[in-house]
């Protein structure tokens, strides 16, 4: 695993970066992504455009989940209202973060 920097933590997700290969990770609960730079900007304007009431429904325990597909079609991540918030917010300060960090380091 890579040495890396939070670029942004909101909640329950924490964005971070690997100086070196440059990689993007998602950590949030029990589940780590992985990106490249250009992906990590493809999943983000993704995930953007899910609308947590038409992609939501209640779950057994009584609250309401957006379910998020993934190219993997036996995966799907759930996010609480509160969650999925939390998770763009935190992926929008990281790409933020991501941009200082570029001009810090001369890119």
């Amino acid at each position: 695993m890579c040495d890396t920097k939070v670029l942004s933590q909101v909640g329950e997700s924490v964005i971070s970066r690997c100086a070196e290969c440059r990689c993007i990770f998602i950590w949030h609960n029990n589940f780590i992504m992985s990106f490249s730079t250009g992906q990590f900007i493809e999943f983000k304007n993704f995930a953007e455009e899910l609308e947590f009431t038409s992609h939501s429904f209640p779950f057994p325990d009584g609250q309401e989940r957006i379910v998020m597909r993934t190219p993997v079609n036996d995966l799907q991540l759930t996010f609480t209202t509160e969650q999925w918030e939390n998770f763009h917010a935190a992926m929008e300060e990281a790409i933020y973060m991501q941009e200082v960090y570029s001009l810090m380091e001369g890119e």
